[in-house]
């Protein structure tokens, strides 16, 4: 979400009319680790969302949007972005030096590129697309994987580290599994890429759980699920979970991006206008996209 202040509350003196918006994912989550009662402020997961011209917001939630970003940019970075930064920047930072494997080129590994070319490390992306692995390369992607023509990505990504491993991993290919209670058999959407991320990680490394993307649909009485337990132990793989950001965590974001513009500008793959909303979640779900979607609820 993106947008212009246009009233303010009697008690409200942060913030005045004109100003430029941002709100963070998650309003009640302004620092620290998130918790039930800040993601119960999701908008539009647990909260009503944004998909509307006028909404009021607390205003300890809002966050200024950098001069150089418009608003349809500015609209990508509350979840996309955050949630990039969060990885990356979270217990261990990327630093110049580090490997980062991102997996696909949607709005969170897209931004988890660009973060970590602007903090100087090396990148690694897969897609299963040429014409997306070009995209990837132009923003700073030093190694491109097609893992529909390197189905073993894993090996690959070990031989581009020479036998170490990523010091980071962007994991956005997780299975989902679903109970379908009319043929009382779960199914998994997708294999999901875990095991794989897990042979890519060097030893002591992060793997970022981020999203679900795969769309096979296995029974999962007819697959073998590997036990993920023992490579993470012997691996000392650090697994954390994210939760999109804090405010605060926006706020630090922010000034990275006011710091490498160049790097970090939001890639937009298409402006849909507020009566094609339809169309825009359709265009999304068909994973065609580079980077974001963004619905122009109203002009700039």
């Amino acid at each position: 979400m993106a947008g212009e202040v246009i009233a303010v509350g009697e008690d409200v003196d942060q913030w005045k009319t004109g100003d430029r918006v941002c709100s963070n994912f998650s309003p009640g989550h302004l620092h620290g680790d998130p918790d039930e009662t800040t993601a119960a402020t999701s908008l539009g997961g647990q909260a009503p969302g944004v998909l509307t011209e006028y909404r009021t917001f607390p205003a300890q939630a809002l966050v200024r949007i950098p001069d150089h970003l418009s608003f349809a940019q500015a609209s990508t970075l509350p979840c996309a972005a955050v949630t990039a930064y969060n990885a990356l920047y979270g217990p261990r930072p990327v630093k110049a030096g580090d490997y980062v494997l991102v997996l696909g080129t949607g709005g969170v590994s897209i931004f988890g590129l660009q973060l970590a070319v602007a903090a100087g490390a090396t990148v690694i992306a897969t897609s299963s697309s040429d014409e997306k692995l070009e995209v990837a390369a132009k923003l700073g992607a030093k190694f491109l994987i097609n893992y529909r023509k390197t189905p073993d990505w894993a090996r690959e990504v070990k031989k581009i580290t020479n036998g170490v491993g990523v010091d980071h991993v962007i994991e956005v290919r997780l299975p989902i599994f679903h109970q379908f209670r009319e043929l009382q058999v779960a199914y998994q959407v997708g294999g999901g890429t875990l095991p794989k991320s897990l042979n890519s990680l060097r030893m002591g490394g992060y793997i970022h759980l981020i999203g679900f993307v795969s769309k096979a649909l296995t029974p999962i009485k007819n697959s073998v699920e590997p036990n993920l337990v023992p490579p993470i132990i012997t691996g000392a793989a650090n697994i954390r979970g994210i939760h999109i950001g804090s405010v605060a965590q926006f706020k630090d974001m922010n000034r990275l991006l006011e710091a490498h513009p160049e790097k970090t500008t939001p890639v937009i793959d298409k402006v849909f206008p507020f009566e094609n909303a339809v169309d825009a979640y359709a265009h999304l779900e068909s994973q065609t996209h580079v980077g974001k979607v963004v619905i122009e609820v109203a002009k700039d």
